[in-house]
């Protein structure tokens, strides 16, 4: 079957390039994904797939095989926004190869999975592959701004209720048991507006955060010295409201990225929090990220997203390497991302074991000149269309 796979890719590899290079070409920023995803339910109805549907926030979805065991892979459509086009040395929407390279904004991150996972689908059902099984090819919206509500919503609002989920983020063709967790704080104070001609009739917010954003940066610091898997925290904005230019400040908040590791949740992190306001008057909440999916549906992200892990001689684990291992002949590298996936709504929220294995290169996302190796491609798709057969 190994081979069988193998040959059925290399006859299709043309076509499975082209469409990558396709969806390249096509801006589909986040909140922007419809373009991209009435190009995917095209190609996944010429590739003859049993069901191809579009859901109410967005997302498409293919269906192969209506067996019991359910496996869907999942990959984003959305991608960042382009801000430096200058800086580009190729169109960041050409979706040009050189050099065995597809360049172009979400090359890596992550349209060529996108590609891999379609055409992977087609392969399973025409090598019979899909037999007990139903698989879904899950191209979920977002994902970037909105991590993991994508594909909940996918999951959740279409009665999926997959058994396995396979996370399709870059990993150059690694295996990734997880990722680190990662949450969203907002810490505010109060000031005392005044005239800036007479600063002590006031009460500056800024000068009041500055104990604050000192705690911060050293307990970042703290964090940095830590050996193997570790947590971080970094300030990444800072605001203020005052009327003018020439007024003391009344309000200042900042905003802070904080990384998780296994085992730490809302409760520990609270109590983070609370040392770092202690002694002054601010507060703190979670911050909840609120948007508009392409489809007009209303989305709101509660940014703590825990992380997870897969165990190694888990059911879906051990097929993942086998696959692997069949398809190569070697073993497999494998890791743990340490950014945050979609796998934060399958393995997090809804407690589906869930894996990573994708085409691209996680340095390249959303980077200048971005671009996916083209054998990385074809690779995955090998490997998402064997992975079936192992489980």
């Amino acid at each position: 079957m190994n081979t069988l796979v193998s040959e059925t890719v290399t006859t299709l590899e043309k076509q499975l390039v082209t469409f990558a290079s396709d969806l390249v070409r096509i801006e589909s920023r986040t909140g922007h994904e419809g373009e991209a995803v009435n190009r995917i339910a095209d190609e996944m109805r010429s590739l003859n797939y049993d069901k191809v549907m579009i859901d109410k926030i967005g997302n498409v979805i293919g269906v192969i095989g209506n067996g019991s065991e359910r496996l869907l892979f999942d990959s984003h459509i959305d991608h960042v926004a382009v801000n430096d086009p200058e800086k580009w040395e190729v169109d960041p929407y050409g979706g040009v190869i050189i050099d065995e390279k597809l360049y172009g904004r979400g090359a890596s991150d992550m349209k060529g999975s996108v590609a891999a996972t379609v055409y992977a689908g087609a392969i399973i059902k025409k090598l019979g592959l899909d037999k007990g099984k139903t698989i879904y090819i899950c191209c979920s919206v977002m994902e970037e701004d909105y991590d993991g509500e994508g594909l909940y919503h996918a999951i959740v609002d279409n009665d999926l209720n997959p058994d396995y989920v396979v996370i399709c983020e870059p990993s150059h063709l690694q295996i990734s048991l997880g990722h680190l967790g990662r949450a969203i704080y907002k810490i505010s104070v109060q000031g005392v507006s005044a005239h800036g001609a007479a600063p002590e009739k006031g009460v500056n917010a800024i000068y009041k955060m500055a104990q604050i954003i000192g705690r911060v940066e050293e307990l970042g610091k703290k964090y940095l010295q830590l050996s193997g898997e570790r947590p971080s925290i970094a300030l990444t904005k800072i605001e203020s409201e005052a009327v003018s230019l020439n007024a003391i400040p009344e309000t200042c908040t900042i905003y802070i990225d904080r990384r998780m590791t296994l085992g730490e949740n809302e409760e520990t992190l609270g109590k983070e929090m609370e040392a770092l306001i202690s002694g002054t008057d601010a507060s703190w909440e979670i911050h909840d990220a609120v948007g508009t999916s392409w489809k007009g549906e209303a989305i709101t992200l509660h940014s703590f997203l825990p992380a997870w892990e897969i165990k190694l001689d888990h059911k879906l684990t051990q097929g993942c390497i086998q696959t692997y291992q069949n398809l190569t002949g070697q073993e497999p590298v494998m890791y743990k991302w340490n950014f945050s996936t979609n796998g934060v709504a399958s393995a997090g929220k809804l407690g589906i074991p869930t894996i990573g294995f994708g085409a691209g290169i996680e340095k390249m996302a959303h980077r200048t000149n971005e671009y996916c190796p083209v054998s990385d491609i074809s690779a995955a798709c090998k490997f998402y269309a064997l992975l079936p057969y192992y489980l």
